[in-house]
């Protein structure tokens, strides 16, 4: 029986190895005959199972776990791994989206720091980074203060402060650019919020909080719901009113779920692409920025990478930007959540 299944998997191995090889030599010289794809993925199989069907390998259960585990680490190598090299690879070249003639070193990153619009996106980020941080999180946690109460339909709160969350951000920003521009106008003495940049880009933070609070107010929900029922009736017994009880004993004891709800809103902020491109796609004059007029005062940094790249068909510069704004969005996260866990084991 094991003779049997032995050749078996052998057999399964070679023919996965074949069919893998032939699939990707096809690929290679540009072969024009079909099938290509259905090979990889029979070739693929066979092998897993040749492995799986192999009886005398000592590390055979740590193969079956990497057979389960494959497909994730495949797809997140494709999807993450691959093109983060590969943008690392092309912001050194003059790489125009389809191929590349050259290497320039570091010129794009050093012509980027040279546009004085790039440096205003940054700046403009950061401030909407910090804003909407801030006020996110006291909007998110102060729903969750009023639904975790005993009044009547709190479902129905629950869901309607949630449902912004569930509307695309495309649609979001043109759904809002309609109210800006044809309702509110009236209180504003006809004027549209969005027509000037200071004016423009509150208007942003309070779209990106109307979107977005509810969505973080399901997670303060659920970690104010999880505090012991025990400690809050002994808090009372002893005398501590609900001002004393959120800032001594719910507030410390969900610390954990502010450190996840200050991340979610720091990355999401950072990453405000689609609000920004539908409700003032980054118009806006600002008269002098380091001796320069310009006029995208609202083009937050997501929204100036895709411009550089796609609009102005500079996809080495625009993969440069990306790159650096990759690198600032993981220090400032991993400096976040460190300053909130020293936070969590003070509290």
């Amino acid at each position: 029986m094991n003779t049997n299944k032995k050749m078996l998997s052998v057999v399964c191995l070679a023919a996965g190895i074949i069919l893998l090889m032939a699939a990707l030599a096809l690929d290679i010289t540009g072969s024009e005959m079909s099938g290509r794809g259905a090979m990889l993925i029979l070739g693929a199989v066979c092998f897993f199972l040749g492995l799986y069907l192999l009886p005398t390998l000592k590390h055979h259960r740590n193969i079956i776990n990497f057979i389960f585990v494959f497909p994730l680490l495949f797809t997140f190598a494709v999807t993450v791994i691959i093109p983060l090299c590969l943008g690392v690879f092309y912001s050194f070249t003059d790489w125009n989206g389809i191929q590349m003639t050259s290497f320039v070193g570091f010129s794009n990153y050093a012509s980027m720091f040279k546009d004085p619009s790039f440096i205003w996106s940054i700046l403009i980020t950061v401030l909407f980074v910090v804003l909407n941080m801030i006020l996110v999180n006291v909007v998110a946690f102060l729903l969750a203060l009023l639904c975790t109460t005993n009044i009547r339909g709190i479902g129905f709160f629950r869901a309607a402060y949630f449902l912004p969350n569930l509307i695309g951000g495309i649609v979001l920003g043109y759904i809002w650019q309609f109210v800006f521009n044809n309702v509110l106008i009236q209180f504003t003495n006809n004027i549209s919020l969005l027509s000037r940049t200071k004016t423009a880009m509150a208007a942003i933070i309070v779209v990106y909080i109307w979107q977005y609070a509810g969505y973080i107010m399901l997670i303060y929900v659920t970690g104010l719901t999880q505090v012991p029922k025990d400690v809050l009736e002994a808090s009372q017994i002893d005398g501590a009113g609900r001002i004393a009880t959120l800032f001594r004993i719910k507030i410390p004891m969900i610390a954990s779920t502010i450190t996840i709800c200050t991340f979610l809103t720091l990355t999401s902020a950072f990453k405000q692409f689609d609000v920004n491109m539908a409700l003032t796609n980054g118009s806006g004059s600002v008269t002098n920025f380091l001796g320069s007029y310009l006029s995208n005062g609202t083009q937050m940094l997501a929204l100036n990478i895709y411009n550089t790249a796609i609009s102005k068909n500079n996809y080495a510069l625009g993969q440069a930007k990306a790159i650096v704004f990759f690198i600032m969005l993981a220090a400032v996260s991993i400096l976040q959540v460190s300053i909130s866990n020293k936070r969590e084991v003070e509290m």
